[in-house]
Parts: C-alpha cells; sequence; structure tokens
C-alpha cells in the first residue's frame, strides 16, 4: 500500500466538476508536482520540453493533464474555459457527443476518461479539444487554442508512433501537424486585426512549462513554416510563405539585436531560422528563375 502510495503521479480534486454539457459530474485529475518526479531535459527548436527518464516514477508527460475532459460526453477544455459556455455552444456540444466518441474509438479503441491520465489519454485530450474549440466563439480565443492543442496532439501522437510503430499515430501527428502551421498563422492575423481577444488565450505555451508570449507565438510560426511550408507543392506560394515568416521575424527580433525584455535563447534559435530560410529562399528563387527561363525558351 505504501509502495502504491509513494509511486502516485496525480490526485483527483476532492470537489467534483459538472460538465456544462451532459451535467455528468466527475473528480478532474491534476499531476503532482515536486519530490523529483520530473527531470528537465532539453526544450526543441519547436518549444517543447523534453524531460529525462525517471526510474523512480516512470515516465510522465506533464501536457496530458491539462485539457479538461467529461468522460461521459468527451467535451474538452482548458480548466479557465470549461464552464464558460453559451447556450448555444451546449447545444453544439450536445449534437457533436456521438461524432467525438466515434472518433476516440477510431483511433484509439475503448479508452475512457475515468481512467488516469497517460500518453493516449492526453494524446486523444488535445485531439478533442481541437474539436470542442472549433465550436467556441471568439471571446475564448478559440483559434489559439486550436493552434497549441494542435502542436501538443502532433507532438504526443508522435511518442505514439514511437511506442507503437504499427498503428497510424505517424500519419495523425503529421496531420495535426499541418493544423498547427495554419491555425498558429491565423492566431497571429487575429491578434494583429483585434478579432480574437489576446488576453483570453491565457497561457500561450507552446509547452505547458513556460509561457513564450507573444514572441513564442511568432516563432511557432516561423519553425512550423520551415517543417510544414517547406513541403508546399506549388514554389510560388512557399516563397510567399516564406517571405512572410522573415517579415514576422525580422520586425520582431531585429535578427540578433538582442533585447532585455526579450528571451536570449529564443532570438539565438530565431537568428539560426532567419539563415536557414534565406538559404531555403535563395535555392527556390534559383529553381524559380531557372523555371521562368526553360520555359521562356521553349516559347
Amino acid at each position: 500500500m505504501e509502495q502504491k502510495k509513494a509511486r502516485r503521479v496525480s490526485f483527483r480534486q476532492k470537489n467534483p466538476t459538472k460538465c456544462p454539457v451532459c451535467s455528468n459530474e466527475f473528480y478532474r485529475e491534476e499531476m503532482l508536482t515536486g519530490g523529483g518526479r520530473l527531470i528537465a531535459g532539453k526544450i526543441t527548436d519547436e518549444l517543447r520540453r523534453l524531460y529525462e527518464k525517471n526510474e523512480k516514477w516512470g515516465t510522465i508527460y506533464p501536457q496530458a493533464y491539462v485539457v479538461t475532459v467529461c468522460p461521459r460526453c468527451l467535451y474538452a477544455a482548458y480548466h479557465r474555459d470549461f464552464d464558460s459556455l453559451t447556450q448555444e455552444e451546449i447545444q453544439k456540444m450536445q449534437q457533436t457527443t456521438n461524432a467525438r466518441k466515434s472518433s476516440i474509438q477510431k483511433f484509439f479503441g475503448n479508452l475512457s476518461f475515468e481512467d488516469d491520465r497517460n500518453l493516449e489519454l492526453g494524446a486523444a485530450s488535445y485531439m478533442l479539444a481541437v474539436d470542442c474549440y472549433s465550436f467556441r466563439n471568439k471571446n475564448a480565443a478559440p483559434t489559439f487554442k486550436k493552434a497549441v492543442s494542435s502542436i501538443r496532439a502532433a507532438w504526443l501522437f508522435d511518442d505514439l508512433s514511437k511506442k507503437y510503430p504499427e498503428r497510424p499515430y505517424k500519419k495523425i501527428s503529421d496531420f495535426f501537424y499541418r493544423k498547427s502551421y495554419g491555425f498558429y498563422f491565423t492566431s497571429v492575423e487575429l491578434v494583429q486585426s483585434g478579432d480574437e481577444p489576446f488576453e483570453a488565450a491565457g497561457h500561450l505555451g507552446p509547452d505547458t512549462d513556460k509561457n513564450w508570449g507573444y514572441e513564442g507565438l511568432l516563432y511557432m510560426c516561423a519553425i512550423l513554416t520551415m517543417k510544414v511550408g517547406a513541403r508546399e507543392k506549388d514554389i510560388n506560394k512557399r516563397i510567399e510563405n516564406f517571405e512572410k515568416t522573415k517579415r514576422y521575424l525580422s520586425r520582431l527580433f531585429g535578427i540578433g539585436k538582442a533585447s532585455k525584455s526579450k528571451p536570449g535563447a529564443l532570438i539565438d534559435m530565431t537568428r539560426d531560422l532567419y539563415n536557414k530560410m534565406n538559404e531555403m529562399l535563395d535555392e527556390w528563387k534559383q529553381e524559380q528563375e531557372q523555371t521562368e527561363e526553360t520555359r521562356g525558351n521553349d516559347e
């Protein structure tokens, strides 16, 4: 009994949470901190914090505990938004309950959010969050929430693909990378236009441990442009997207001109990213010129 208690990584809240969609009451799970449970490793170029394997506590995924999910109807939202549904939003969530259940069944089989969170439940929670925020109004900053939920889903599904290489999780991870790429760009546009309230975004992530703020939002546009936008088949669109991202980076960071108000590590990563983007753009523009020249000779 003592051994089981010593290895706990989470706890259930004493007071129940009531689902605003189906009125189900459940006890929300939260991750325990301290006790050496998490051994922080490096930060990836996607601003994801990696954690070293812990011999005592096993593998812990902090992202898995962030999204609140009703075990009955599978309505999902970040904790600050969970109760703030309008009547219209409640109706939309009720109408799409069976679709959420079918989606989880298709990709995970018999998965229950009554169980303690693990990698599978974490990935599923973000899949559900992306779906549910599609029905939220602008006051919840749904586009940004879909962006950060998509990138976390991409990470966790990629982890699942390594754990279960025979399952289609790598394709799902790639799908969410593409979704996050689109959502991040739209989020920046909405912030600049004021069409979604920036303050409603809350923790900007992209991971759960550090809030990189607006600078991180622009950086994520850039890194996803490198990793997803570079696959665009139309070379003209590819060049256009890279040029747009370069403007974001150069305007905000001044490329190497560090400011005390901006994180130095992010500036260094941005400088490297900017240089790589320039190299790729030069290569594509040469390719574009050669194509146009060949086309002209043919005519």
